[in-house]
């Protein structure tokens, strides 16, 4: 096509909304082809996991999973498990507290009053996250440059801020918060909806965007842009659902004749829609992607110390009350292996949309093009350990060869950060505090 994006605006008069999934459409003449496309997702989970269940026995090829990382055995040859990798950040704050604050910067946390646990209080890290750098290195480049760069999603993340429910820092003491609301994300991707009643308004414009473009598009850019016209109204269905739940419980609160009590923690009203806030936040996730708004995305799950009740995997007790009991207590053991299972669920549904959705102007599936890194603020809730972090790789958005276990010896996760950030095309000597780089990425990830 060789009329100019402005002359093609004026005469089909698309959208603001639109225009950033047509730009990767190849037969509209101006998606960029020459650079493979590298995308990266930070999935967030708290207090730890329970070894027995969880990592694989065996290193080398992946050929079985324990039962808490079974939901992605349709993906084991796209997986990789890092056993070994510890969290080395020391200073002020408790283990919690330097978990998630440290996970992503891979620096100490400031001097603060945020007091935790028995030990010393804490403010925030002293560093940017990485996601924060890679996003600041990608929207520098006009090449890689997006919309939006990143998106930082959340489920039932405490509206309070604090270091135990900030995972992602802009700069040194600068904390960003994660949009777990799938109706406040969905008016961020789709333009300024002023309240639930206009969104159809919005999806109609859409919908009226698409039928413009049809006759200048491909077969194969036509199926992408049908796909994507679909993921956008089972949204639209399921915001509106949504917002009947909570209607109805806001009608039913308003009828109680009484001033409603301060609940506890974990026990909010929203917490047994935890998996329908879950699947929503992952299908706007995929959708930003499909639209090339972003590269760069986090999805954290509550936050450090979580203490969601997940009644709809039978467990009624708060999932931090659970992760400090000892492995000996098989009652409690059996419980935490649900709920880290179903974390995994989680893991696997964003890895098949991914994989079931074709690259857009690409080859293969958005998952060849994607790594979705999986971790944790803590190795072990009950001891409150910082070593054999969790992480769990899925994808092929960084090259690194999957389908396998590997088993390291206490080394620094700042080398797994150098890492992922030389995959993302973007190798740093040093990230975090350098004491912890001195040997470099890790060895291995390559085969």
């Amino acid at each position: 096509m060789s009329t100019s994006r402005r002359e093609f605006l004026k005469r089909t008069g698309i959208t603001a909304a639109t225009l950033p999934f047509l730009m990767n459409l190849s037969s509209l003449g101006w998606a960029s082809t020459s650079v493979r496309r590298k995308r990266m997702v930070v999935i967030f989970t708290p207090n730890g996991v329970v070894p027995d269940t969880f990592w694989p026995s065996e290193e080398g090829r992946l050929e079985s999973f324990k039962r808490s990382l079974e939901p992605l055995a349709p993906f084991r040859e796209k997986t990789l498990t890092l056993h070994g990798v510890n969290d080395k950040i020391r200073g002020d704050g408790d283990s919690h507290m330097r978990g998630i604050a440290c996970l992503l910067t891979g620096i100490e946390l400031y001097p603060g009053d945020v007091q935790g646990g028995s030990h010393t209080p804490a403010g925030w890290a002293k560093g940017i996250s990485l996601d924060q750098h890679l996003k600041g290195l990608l929207q520098a480049d006009e090449t890689t440059r997006t919309r939006f760069g990143s998106l930082e999603f959340g489920v039932m993340v405490p509206e309070r801020a604090d270091t135990w429910t900030r995972l992602c820092y802009a700069g040194p003491n600068q904390p960003v918060s994660p949009i777990d609301n799938p109706y406040r994300m969905f008016d961020k991707l789709y333009g300024q909806v002023k309240n639930r009643q206009t969104v159809a308004s919005v999806l109609d414009s859409l919908h009226a965007d698409f039928q413009k473009v049809q006759s200048y598009l491909s077969a194969e850019d036509r199926h992408l842009l049908e796909q994507h016209a679909a993921m956008v109204r089972q949204l639209e269905l399921e915001i509106k659902q949504e917002q009947q739940l909570t209607d109805s419980a806001d009608a039913e609160t308003k009828d109680m004749g009484h001033a409603v009590p301060e609940l506890t923690e974990g026990v909010r009203r929203d917490n047994d829609n935890m998996p329908q806030l879950s699947k929503m936040q992952i299908d706007l996730m995929v959708n930003a992607f499909a639209a090339d708004f972003n590269r760069i995305a986090t999805l954290q799950y509550t936050n450090s110390v979580g203490g969601a009740k997940m009644r709809w995997i039978g467990v009624e007790e708060g999932h931090h009350e659970l992760s400090h009991e000892p492995f000996s207590n098989i009652e409690a053991t059996e419980k935490l292996t649900k709920i880290n299972t179903w974390f995994c669920e989680q893991v696997a549904y964003l890895a098949k949309r991914l994989d079931e959705t074709p690259e857009p102007g690409g080859e293969g599936s958005m998952l060849d093009h994607t790594t979705i890194v999986w971790t944790n603020e803590l190795g072990e809730g009950n001891s409150h350990t910082l070593n054999n972090i969790p992480f769990v790789l899925v994808g092929g958005g960084l090259g690194f060869q999957m389908g396998r276990a590997l088993k390291y010896k206490g080394v620094a996760h700042n080398r797994l950060l150098l890492s992922i950030a030389e995959g993302m095309g973007h190798p740093m000597e040093t990230f975090g505090n350098p004491d912890y780089c001195g040997d470099g990425p890790l060895t291995g990830l390559h085969g």
